[in-house]
């Protein structure tokens, strides 16, 4: 399957999602769902303009505990108390209240997911919210096992995935990207399959399918593994190590509001917040090999690092579509 059709595919499937349990990236899974409420007003060293939402001066902003809080803590938080919000961080150790709590109106704003899943819970759970803006995402990535090059490919290598159906699918359109394998044509890439492989012969690749969170430690076990990224960061693996990391945009997380607020000031201060210069500067210097916003300009997307050497010879195409 070529990666024109791959790419023109994801599109229109993420525009008309109906895929359940996907599984978000950049977010840890627990066992014991907790909201934890962080009202952070005090020690601010910035000065109040008072250029705020005169009906709204207080955000809640909900996020799940890791990156997606720290960005709040250690930057967003300041700018918007800067202009004259107050300003409280709830985080969440499960998926599902996020966007309850933001339907119900527990929270102006939430920080946890992409597209695909966010479309999905809204239309199970008949939610009226959008997403507002991307923000910086651990992204997918293959990472060195036995080989150390994306250009050591021979065949009969092994590479791991994870076996859950989203992120396996993902799994997929990446090796077809790097022209491991050829895919069906017309395949749903949210939804691919083994079955949906037209073509291993070139690799003859065993494909090991592994909870996610064994992969990092599986890597001795095979010659590539597809690693996630939140997974990665937290056994210890630099997401700049990645040989090569999904150029798709389709699963960069967003915030999402209630449609009704998207038009308010508050807003537009929130999403200015997210995209300013301060911020860009801190998501960079923070969070090196991290897949960042597509609005954001192409010399300032540090997070698409792959093994150049690889991609060049292999699918030449992928940095085009990466940009």
């Amino acid at each position: 399957m070529k990666l024109t059709d791959i790419s023109r595919q994801l599109a229109t499937a993420f525009a008309a999602v109906g895929v359940s349990s996907l599984v978000l990236v950049g977010c840890s899974n627990s066992s014991a769902p907790e909201a934890t409420k962080e009202t952070v007003t005090e020690g601010t060293e910035t000065t109040a303009t008072n250029d705020i939402d005169p009906d709204h001066s207080k955000i809640v902003i909900g996020t799940t505990e890791g990156d997606f809080a720290d960005m709040v803590r250690n930057q967003v938080k300041s700018s918007l108390e800067a202009q004259g919000y107050e300003v409280e961080l709830v985080t969440f150790t499960d998926y599902v209240r996020p966007n309850l709590a933001l339907a119900d109106g527990d929270l102006d704003i939430n920080i946890f997911q992409h597209k695909p899943y966010l479309d999905t819970f809204k239309k199970e759970n008949n939610l009226d919210l959008v997403e507002l803006f991307q923000v910086p995402t651990a992204p997918l990535g293959v990472y060195s096992g036995k080989k150390t090059k994306i250009s050591e490919v021979y065949k009969g290598m092994s590479v791991s995935a994870p076996n859950d159906p989203s992120n396996f699918a993902r799994a997929l359109v990446m090796m077809n990207e790097l022209g491991w394998i050829t895919l069906k044509d017309n395949i749903d890439p949210l939804t691919a399959s083994k079955s949906d492989i037209a073509d291993n012969s070139k690799y003859d690749i065993k494909i090991v399918e592994l909870e996610a969170a064994q992969l990092p430690r599986a890597r001795d076990e095979v010659d590539f593994a597809i690693i996630n990224g939140n997974y990665a960061t937290d056994a210890g693996i630099k997401l700049t190590e990645a040989l090569f990391q999904e150029p798709s945009f389709a699963y960069v997380n967003w915030s999402a509001v209630k449609s009704a607020d998207t038009g308010k000031k508050w807003v537009k201060d929130v999403t200015e917040a997210y995209n300013s210069d301060a911020f860009k500067k801190y998501a960079h210097d923070s969070f090196p090999g991290y897949k960042f916003p597509k609005i954001w300009s192409a010399d300032t997307e540090l997070g698409a690092h792959t093994d150049t050497d690889a991609t060049a010879s292999i699918m030449p195409a992928v940095e085009a579509t990466a940009q």
